[in-house]
């Protein structure tokens, strides 16, 4: 990794593919770029998504999220591509994060940069969201993406309010448009239920959506996963909402619903300040390797680069 005075910055680029390995490992190949370090790769085939996790100099992060998102559009067709997982994009989420040694403001400016190019290099247009938004109703993920790429690529055609705040004013035929943000790091976790009624799961993510205060910034989206019903929650301020308190509100609705939590899963990374040792919710991690999920740990020993096919 840089040094220590050198500005870090991480982007967790999201891709609409996650069971074809081949097409994954081309897309990592492709963002393979000096500077930039590999750190986490999530594939979920019932979700068809991947999500990956880079770390480096600014510059070198933002060309290697370029290059993705250019070959996710070679290779990913969404007017095929199926999943339980709502996506607008081939490369459908693109956030920078502040690692080290930067600010959230850096970051924004490498959001737009990043929207500018990929539509000059690959004519895939972008939104902007988080602190990168322009427009306050663009603030949401879940807002830009809630009828996800057909219903949007239907709707720019009719109301000019729903067009990119970059290229356009179509979507891409098969790429669609790509969500480019700047965030803090949030966590990802997922908690997995004993009952297939997805039902169940999503009224427990509506309440968590509205439940007090403190919950009002953690997103929760209901899904099915290898048949079974789950919550993804995205904790974009662990300091203030701490996860255990997150979990303990699961668990309260999960009894109300008669249904029960058999484990969880971190997606991508998570800061050492989120985790909680001796938590339940820690217990019940399944596949967690310290080394190989906390931030801070991977930063150290990050992974190896796949080479590009053919090589």
């Amino acid at each position: 990794m840089p040094g220590i005075s050198s500005p870090i910055v991480a982007c967790v680029p999201n891709f609409s593919e996650g069971r074809e390995a081949r097409v994954v490992e081309a897309i990592l190949a492709s963002m393979h770029v000096d500077g930039v370090h590999l750190l986490d790769l999530t594939m979920d085939a019932d979700l068809n998504r991947s999500v990956v996790t880079i770390a480096g100099e600014p510059a070198a992060v933002l060309e290697s999220a370029i290059r993705g998102a250019g070959k996710a559009a070679e290779l990913i067709d969404l007017t095929r591509q199926q999943g339980e997982h709502p996506r607008i994009g081939a490369a459908d989420v693109i956030p920078f994060v502040p690692v080290s040694g930067i600010k959230l403001e850096q970051c924004v400016l490498m959001a737009r940069q990043a929207g500018q190019e990929i539509w000059n290099r690959f004519g895939v247009p972008s939104y902007f969201y988080e602190a990168a938004a322009t427009r306050p109703d663009r603030q949401n993920l879940e807002d830009l993406r809630r009828d996800q790429f057909e219903g949007l690529r239907d709707a720019v055609r009719k109301e000019s309010t729903r067009r990119p705040d970059v290229g356009g004013p179509g979507l891409h035929p098969s790429a669609g448009a790509s969500a480019i943000g700047a965030r803090n790091f949030l966590v990802t976790y997922n908690i997995h239920f004993n009952s297939t009624d997805i039902g169940a799961a999503r009224a427990i993510a509506r309440e968590i959506r509205a439940a007090s205060v403190d919950n009002k910034s953690v997103k929760a989206l209901a899904l099915l996963a290898h048949g079974w019903a789950q919550i993804s929650l995205n904790i974009p301020d662990y300091q203030s909402t701490p996860i255990t308190r997150v979990y303990a509100s699961v668990v309260r609705l999960a009894k109300k619903h008669r249904i029960e939590i058999v484990g969880g899963e971190i997606v991508g990374l998570i800061p050492e300040g989120a985790c909680e040792r001796e938590s339940e919710w820690m217990r019940h991690l399944s596949g967690f390797v310290p080394s190989a999920k906390i931030l801070e740990q991977r930063l150290e020993r990050p992974l190896e680069w796949p080479k590009a096919l053919g090589n």
